[in-house]
C-alpha cells in the first residue's frame, strides 16, 4: 500500500474568533499507529478512539496502518471536540473510501456508535467558514437552527456519521439506536431555553415606594451608567436591581450577533434566532475571579461579565465578594472587553455590561436604621465598606441610598408605574441619545469622554458641577461622570441640553452612596 492523503476542514476557536483549520490525514505503510500532531489538547488527542470506534460502528473497520493527522496551521492552539467529523471524513478520504472535492467545513463530536453530538460555538465557528469564503457547512442536527443565523450558508444537518459518508459517495451502515439516543445533548438544553423565553421578566410595579432608587434605576437605564444601591437588609435593593434588565431596549442586530456569539461560546445558547434581550448575570458572592471574568485551564473561556455582556451584571452583597474578584472588573469597565493571558494563549471575550452593586451599610446591616439596632463599630463599617475599593467605586455613576420603607407608607402610596411605561421613557432617551452620537463610535451617555460632553454642555450647567468640584464634593473624574448622568436625565426629560437643575440631581445621584465622588 503506497502513501495516500485526505483533507477536511474545520474550525478551531480562540475567545470568539474561530480559525480555519485544515485537517490532514496520511496513511502509509509501517507500524500501526495513529498520530494527531498541530498542538492538540487532550480533547483533540482523544477524538483517535471516538474516530476508531464510530467508524467502526458504521461498518467501516479499523485498517492496521501508520496514520497521522495534521491539523494546520500547526501553531494555533485547538481544544474542545468539533473537530472529531473533520478528523474522520480527512481518514476516509485518505483511505479512498469517500471523495469530497467541494470546498466544505465539518463540525461534530463523534459518539461511539456513530452519533454526530452538537458543540459549543457554532455560531463564531460558521461566520469564520463564511469569511473564509466557503460556502458549506455540516454540522450535528442539534446545531443546525443556530448555524442556520448566518446568512449566506448552506447548511447540512447530520445525525449520524453513517449519513456523512454516504452523501459523500461511500459505504455506510446506520446501526439501530435505542429510542431517544438521537436526542443529544441539544434537545435537552434547548426544552430548558425555551422554559427560560417564557418566564417573564420582574415587575416594577411590585416594588413598594423607593421613589428615589426607582429614579436612578430609570436613569441608568436611560444612559447605560453602573449603579450601587446601598441600604439595610429588607429595603428592595436586589428586587430594584434584578427589574433593570426589563427597562432595557432590545438589542439591535450587531449587538445581538456579539451577545448570541459569546453565549454560543459558553454553551449557553440552544436557539434558533438572535438573543434580542440583554442578558442578566447574577454569580454568588463565593464566584471566583475565573467565574466573573472568564479563564480555565488551556484556552479562556467567557465568564459572568462576557455573558453579561450588552445586559446587566449584579453583584448582590457586593462587600461579600473578595476584593480581588471586585478589582478585577475595573479594566472591563472602562475598556468593554476582557483579554485573557495564558500559557496556551490568550483570549477576547467582549464585556460591555452595565455593573449594578447592592451593599449594607454595614456586616449587620442596621446602620442607616436606628443606631440602636446596629452592633458594628465605626472601624468595622468603615472596612465593610473600603472592601469596595475606590477605584472601584469611582466607575459606578450612580451611588443611590435605599431606605426602608414601613408599613404605613406602603399603604398609603400611589401605585408604582409598571415596567413597560419606565422602559418606554427609556427608549425615547436612548433614541434621544443615539441621535446625538451617530457617527461616533459610541451609543449610550455612559461611553461618551468627559471633554466631548463639555464642549456641548452650557456654561451654567458646567459652572454648577465646577462648583462641586471646587468645593471638594467632587474629583475631576466625578465631574465628568456627573455629566454623563445630567445628559440621561435632560434626554429622558426631552431636553437638547442638561440644565443645572439636572446637574445638581445627577450630583446627588453621584454622592449620597458611600460618599466618594
Amino acid at each position: 500500500m503506497g502513501a495516500a492523503l485526505g483533507r477536511a476542514r474545520a474550525v478551531a476557536l480562540v475567545g470568539t474568533t474561530g480559525h480555519v483549520v485544515d485537517v490532514e490525514a496520511h496513511i502509509a505503510d509501517g507500524l500501526p499507529a495513529f498520530t494527531i500532531v498541530g498542538l492538540p489538547d487532550t480533547a483533540v488527542s482523544e477524538a483517535r478512539e471516538r474516530v476508531r470506534a464510530a467508524l467502526s460502528s458504521c461498518g467501516r473497520p479499523w485498517r492496521p496502518s501508520r496514520t497521522t493527522v495534521n491539523l494546520a496551521p500547526a501553531s494555533l492552539h485547538k481544544h474542545g471536540t468539533g473537530l472529531d467529523l473533520a478528523l474522520a471524513v480527512s481518514v476516509l478520504a485518505a483511505a479512498g473510501d469517500i471523495e469530497d472535492r467541494r470546498p466544505r467545513m465539518f463540525l461534530g463530536e463523534l459518539g461511539l456508535d456513530g452519533r454526530v453530538q452538537p458543540v459549543r460555538g457554532v455560531l463564531p465557528a460558521v461566520l469564520a467558514a463564511r469569511d473564509s469564503g466557503l460556502t458549506e457547512v455540516v454540522v450535528p442536527a442539534g446545531n443546525a437552527p443556530e448555524a442556520r443565523l448566518v446568512s449566506g450558508m448552506t447548511v447540512r444537518a447530520v445525525e449520524h456519521l453513517a449519513d456523512v459518508v454516504v452523501a459523500l459517495g461511500g459505504e455506510a451502515r446506520r446501526p439501530v439506536l435505542p429510542a431517544g439516543a438521537g436526542a443529544g445533548v441539544g434537545a435537552g438544553r434547548k426544552a430548558d431555553a425555551a422554559g427560560d423565553a417564557a418566564r417573564p421578566e420582574p415587575d416594577l410595579v411590585d416594588v413598594l415606594g423607593q421613589s428615589a432608587a426607582r429614579r436612578a434605576l430609570e436613569v441608568a437605564a436611560a444612559g447605560g451608567h453602573h449603579l450601587l444601591l446601598l441600604g439595610p437588609p429588607g429595603a428592595g435593593k436586589s428586587m430594584l436591581a434584578a427589574r433593570l434588565p426589563g427597562l432595557l431596549p432590545d438589542l439591535d442586530d450587531d449587538a445581538a450577533l456579539e451577545v448570541t456569539t459569546v453565549h454560543s461560546v459558553a454553551g449557553t445558547y440552544s436557539g434558533d434566532s438572535l438573543v434580542r434581550r440583554p442578558p442578566f448575570e447574577e454569580p454568588h458572592h463565593t464566584a471566583t475571579a475565573v467565574a466573573v471574568v472568564g479563564g480555565g485551564s488551556g484556552l479562556p473561556r467567557p465568564g459572568a461579565a462576557s455573558r453579561a455582556h450588552r445586559g446587566v451584571l449584579l453583584l448582590d452583597e457586593s462587600p461579600e465578594f473578595p476584593t480581588r474578584v471586585l478589582d478585577t472588573l475595573r479594566q472591563p469597565l472602562e475598556s468593554g472587553e476582557i483579554v485573557l493571558h495564558r500559557a496556551a494563549g490568550s483570549a477576547r471575550f467582549p464585556a460591555r455590561f452595565q455593573l449594578v452593586l447592592t451593599a449594607n451599610p454595614c456586616p449587620c446591616g442596621y446602620a442607616d436604621r436606628d443606631g440602636a439596632l446596629c452592633t458594628c463599630s465605626s472601624a468595622v463599617r468603615s472596612r465593610y465598606l473600603a472592601r469596595l475599593s475606590g477605584p472601584l467605586l469611582d466607575r459606578v455613576d450612580l451611588q443611590v441610598r435605599v431606605k426602608s420603607v414601613s408599613r404605613a407608607a406602603a399603604a398609603v402610596q400611589d401605585p408604582s408605574e409598571p415596567t413597560a411605561v419606565v422602559a418606554a421613557r427609556v427608549a425615547s432617551a436612548r433614541a434621544a441619545a443615539a441621535e446625538r452620537l451617530a457617527g461616533t463610535r459610541w451609543s449610550t451617555n455612559a461611553e461618551v469622554p468627559g471633554s466631548w460632553l463639555r464642549e456641548r454642555t452650557g456654561r451654567s450647567a458646567v459652572a454648577t458641577v465646577a462648583h462641586a468640584v471646587d468645593t471638594g464634593k467632587l474629583t475631576m473624574r466625578g465631574m465628568d461622570r456627573v455629566l454623563r448622568v445630567a445628559w440621561s436625565i435632560a434626554d429622558l426629560a426631552g431636553s437638547t441640553s442638561p440644565t443645572g437643575l439636572h446637574v445638581g440631581e445627577a450630583t446627588m445621584m453621584r454622592t449620597e452612596g458611600v460618599g466618594r465622588g
